[in-house]
């Protein structure tokens, strides 16, 4: 009795770099005006759910890459203009007003907003009449944006909810900046 046994083969599966590698290109494609919105999307939409590098391979077939010294030049000229933007801010940060944290015993949160109720009042135009509160929670100081039209900013970031914050971040209440301080 002779039995036979068949072994089905599957092409490998795609790596994240693979992946990775194709969703660079689309975005850059779109960011050069190569490719619409629309297409941008559906690419993407593609790429995610490619199985095989082929399917990859064609939805970015139509895409000119850049050679090796393109990207080096690019990846410099990117790396020298980001130290510029580190550069500024920090000799920024220096120029701004001291905001000193309120004392740690301090029983309630220190409203801060436009409103003549808050506890530090700021009457630019930028500023909500109720834009955000600083308390101390479990031993670390805590913004909290409270709704704000223009944002709150930590170091540069927007404060989605909530941000634990130390003495020397850079925080902002829309256009308006302090560098926070302790006693």
């Amino acid at each position: 009795m002779t039995s036979s046994f068949e072994f089905h083969t599957y092409p490998a599966r795609l790596s994240d770099a693979e992946r990775d590698r194709a969703l660079e290109v689309l975005r850059d494609g779109v960011a050069k005006g190569r490719l619409s919105h629309d297409t941008f999307v559906r690419r993407m939409e593609l790429a995610l759910t490619a199985r095989r590098s082929d399917e990859l391979a064609a939805l970015t077939a139509d895409l000119p890459t850049e050679s090796r010294f393109a990207r080096a030049v690019f990846g410099t000229v990117e790396a020298v203009s980001g130290f510029t933007v580190r550069l500024r801010r920090a000799w920024q940060a220096e120029k701004l007003p001291k905001l000193l944290l309120p004392h740690p015993g301090a029983a309630h949160a220190l409203r801060i907003g436009r409103d003549p109720a808050s506890g530090l009042r700021l009457t630019h135009e930028t500023v909500s009449r109720v834009h955000a509160e600083l308390s101390r929670q479990g031993g670390m100081w805590v913004l909290r944006d409270l709704g704000s039209t223009n944002g709150t900013t930590v170091n540069g970031r927007r404060v989605i909810g909530a941000a634990v914050v130390r003495e020397g971040d850079q925080i902002g209440f829309g256009s308006i900046a302090f560098r926070l301080a302790a006693d």
